[in-house]
């Protein structure tokens, strides 16, 4: 049994790690093609959150400081709950990838929002607003 469950365990990590290595091509509307444009969109949303988070966690004092760290870590945790929650119908389903990154793109790009117009001052026009799509 065990002969044929670590080839088994091998096969299944070198096909996970190909199609990891593969780019999106949005023109292939497969489901391994279509989780992995939807991972991409998520590491794409999550390097903006980072440069957002990075932009305001330099800004501020010691005690602003450790306050948003303690949001964005609260946030962190929010987010994953809610995703794994939202998404709980497809786990096991070849979907649940792409609705998993689905879900926490769009949460991330809402949470980018809330950290632009946190970073405004008042009256300040030019400033993003929470309000306002982001594009992907």
């Amino acid at each position: 049994m065990r002969r044929i469950f670590l080839p088994a365990c091998l096969v299944v990590l070198a096909a996970t790690a190909t199609a990891r290595a593969q780019e999106c091509d949005r023109s292939d509307d497969g489901q391994q093609m279509m989780n992995i444009c939807a991972g991409e969109d998520y590491q794409a949303a999550d390097a903006r959150l980072n440069t957002a988070y990075q932009n305001l966690i330099g800004s501020d004092d010691a005690d602003g400081k450790r306050s948003l760290q303690a949001a964005q870590r609260a946030w962190i945790a929010f987010r994953d709950a809610e995703c794994a929650d939202t998404t709980a119908a497809s786990a096991g389903g070849s979907i649940h990838a792409m609705e998993v990154s689905q879900c926490l793109t769009r949460l991330t790009n809402e949470r980018i929002k809330q950290l632009a117009s946190s970073n405004c001052e008042q009256g300040d026009a030019s400033c993003a607003s929470p309000d306002e799509d982001e594009v992907q």
